[in-house]
């Protein structure tokens, strides 16, 4: 259990907890959202007892390990998989005691020692480490290379695979996916879903808290507030929350009518494709949390180009790739693809399959190997990626930032503009090299807005952006008129945002026909394909081998799968169970939201009881559903592994 009673927090001048409370029972998967500088990362420091509160005790029930990833790497040399191997430190230790006992002939203490590394499952440590790796989208061949020789993004990769290695109890994860692509962010969703322990999750991803999280801890003014359920949960019930608080009623009827306007207007532009009506289901959604969002500090739009072209860009028998001393390095072949007008496009794919590199193809950044790239009259571009951060003048400010670009706007036009982007009052003003990372996110959108493209090609867009500025970008980037291209991890952003996907694959761009569940689908089918690939070239190689009789093989081969299929059927009854549970529970909650849709039920106030009893049951009926759905994807993908494996085993 973890217990936070009358806390104090105050860094400098920051009040950051003010008499905050908070209980969170063993095995809850909690995520802590909050405003960049609200103290989430104070808050992880408290829990490690690398800060002590001001006022008020901080208490972690006993015994409990914690894993959390370390900030600093220094043990480059290295090799990748020995890094997270030393992530668990009794095992290291068991190990380094075996080599001393055999060193000193003592065959005792060897047993002893073989004894505790079974405990600690050494045997499988090398494998284990290594599924992580790959799972983050690591190479087999990577697994050897040492720490100095990756970027560091990838340096983090590693030292987040080696934090889930750690053994723990507590698993404290803070912004895990910044650094990943959508491949590894739903590899690593899964994985959490499945870890035994306590996790709290710092993260401004909404879908990857909503699959993963069971609680919300919401740091606002200076106090912990507890939500059960995920984020969508915590968005409805916040939203409930100040529906009920008539100050706020005129604010919400005017944002409420502005969505509405904002969804008729892109419903008659929907075509039938799959994806653009999903999007049309994500932006009826945004008019439900809308009010949730309703004290955001970010609102702003994204003007769009006076002037277009028709069409806006072409690459004709394109090769796109990097130049280098050893020859051209190509990694996207024939690629054809005209931008038009109102396009808006997510690219999809693995890691390195290209989506960067067609990006900066497409801005002219990088030259093509072959191929033609032709610009419209009057194309302008609007590019943001990670590495334009690096470009800011850190010894100027926000507003010298935008007038370098515009010496002849107002100097009000330039303020009311930057507030807009949380750069209000003095911040505007600020020096940008003490900004934060989030700060800086924001100040490099707000020059690509303020030049008003009628191209925008954003390369991950929202890394370091918290959950309000990433509702206000979501609902800025929806509403912009020109042509949008957008890689992002953030499926949230994704679905409310975007028409129509290409994938990026194989050296190839295609239009992909589906939405995310789809790409999901493709991507678990490539994995499973890849797998199969691995198990028939090693089958082959075995084969070679062994040669000559093979009786005693696939005597144990059949033994083995009469096994597997014996170890089917509990799976089966408990996915089946799950199945009927969630099937229950969404009847139940399909027939209370008939009761909360009764708009009498929010303003009558004699009805405040009934209210007040109908969210609780909403809650509860969430939590269930939730623990039902988690049920039945794990027995799913035992199911799905453990066939797979049958299926091989027959094969052979």
């Amino acid at each position: 259990m973890i217990a936070l009673r009358q806390v104090a927090l105050q860094r400098g001048t920051q009040t950051l907890l003010d008499n905050a409370d908070l209980t969170l029972p063993s095995g809850v998967k909690t995520g802590i959202i909050g405003a960049n500088g609200a103290g989430k990362s104070s808050l992880f420091k408290l829990l490690l007892g690398e800060l002590g509160p001001d006022q008020g005790d901080v208490e972690l029930s006993g015994g409990q390990r914690i894993a959390h990833m370390a900030q600093e790497v220094d043990t480059l040399d290295r090799p990748i998989i020995d890094y997270v191997l030393d992530g668990d430190i009794d095992l290291r230790q068991a190990q380094a005691d075996l080599q001393a006992a055999r060193d000193a002939g003592n065959p005792h203490r060897e047993a002893e020692l073989h004894g505790l590394i079974e405990t600690l499952d050494g045997y499988r440590a090398e494998s284990r480490a290594a599924q992580l790796l790959v799972g983050l989208g690591f190479g087999q061949a990577d697994l050897t290379r040492p720490l100095s020789s990756f970027s560091g993004g990838w340096r983090m990769r590693v030292n987040l695979a080696r934090t889930l290695f750690m053994p723990s109890d507590l698993l404290l994860l803070d912004e895990p996916t910044n650094h990943l692509d959508l491949d590894a962010l739903l590899w690593l969703e899964q994985w959490l879903t499945r870890y035994p322990g306590t996790l709290l999750l710092i993260s401004h991803d909404r879908d990857f808290l909503d699959a993963v999280c069971d609680h919300i801890v919401h740091m606002h003014h200076q106090t912990l507030e507890l939500y059960r359920g995920n984020y969508s949960r915590f968005e409805r019930t916040r939203a409930e929350k100040l529906a009920l608080q008539q100050a706020e009623a005129a604010k919400q009827q005017a944002r409420r009518e502005e969505i509405e306007r904002f969804i008729t207007r892109f419903k008659a532009k929907a075509t039938k494709a799959k994806q653009a009506q999903s999007r049309v289901k994500m932006l009826e959604r945004m008019e439900d949390i809308a009010v949730a969002h309703v004290d955001s500090p970010f609102h702003f739009t994204l003007p769009a180009a006076d002037k277009t072209s028709h069409p806006l860009l072409v690459l004709d028998q394109a090769t796109l790739g990097y130049r280098s001393e050893a020859g051209d390095v190509a990694q996207l072949d024939k690629v054809n693809l005209t931008l038009l007008p109102g396009s808006r496009i997510g690219l999809l794919g693995p890691n390195g399959a290209g989506k960067s590199t067609l990006i900066k193809s497409l801005t002219g950044e990088l030259d093509l190997l072959e191929g033609k790239r032709v610009p419209g009259e009057h194309l302008a571009i609007g590019y943001f990626a990670q590495h334009q951060l690096e470009g800011l003048d850190v010894a100027t400010t926000p507003f010298v930032h935008v007038q370098r670009l515009s010496p002849t706007a107002s100097d009000q036009d330039i303020r009311n503009f930057l507030g807009g982007f949380g750069f209000r009052g003095d911040d505007a003003f600020g020096q940008v090299g003490s900004f934060s990372g989030g700060e800086k996110a924001r100040l490099a959108l707000a020059l690509v807005a303020w030049q008003k493209p009628n191209l925008l090609l954003l390369d991950e867009p929202t890394n370091h952006l918290d959950l309000e500025m990433r509702e206000a970008l979501t609902q800025a980037l929806a509403s912009f008129e020109g042509t949008v291209i957008l890689v992002s991890h953030d499926r949230h952003l994704l679905r409310a945002t975007v028409d129509e996907f290409w994938r990026v694959a194989d050296h190839r761009v295609e239009p992909f026909d589906g939405d995310l569940d789809d790409y999901r689908a493709w991507l678990k089918a490539r994995l499973e394909e890849s797998r199969r690939d691995s198990r028939n070239e090693k089958s082959e190689r075995q084969g070679q081998q062994a040669g000559g009789d093979n009786r005693d093989a696939r005597k144990a081969a059949r033994k083995a799968a009469a096994e597997l299929r014996e170890k089917l059927r509990p799976l089966k009854k408990e996915r089946d169970q799950a199945e009927k549970a969630m099937e229950r529970e969404q009847a139940a909650l399909a027939k209370l939201e008939e009761t909360l849709a009764d708009p009498a039920l929010y303003t009558d106030e004699a009805r405040k009881t009934e209210l007040t009893d109908a969210l609780a049951r909403q809650a509860d009926i969430m939590t269930r559903l939730n623990d039902a759905e988690a049920q039945w994807l794990a027995a799913e993908e035992a199911l799905e592994s453990m066939e797979a494996e049958l299926q091989a085993s027959e094969n052979a």
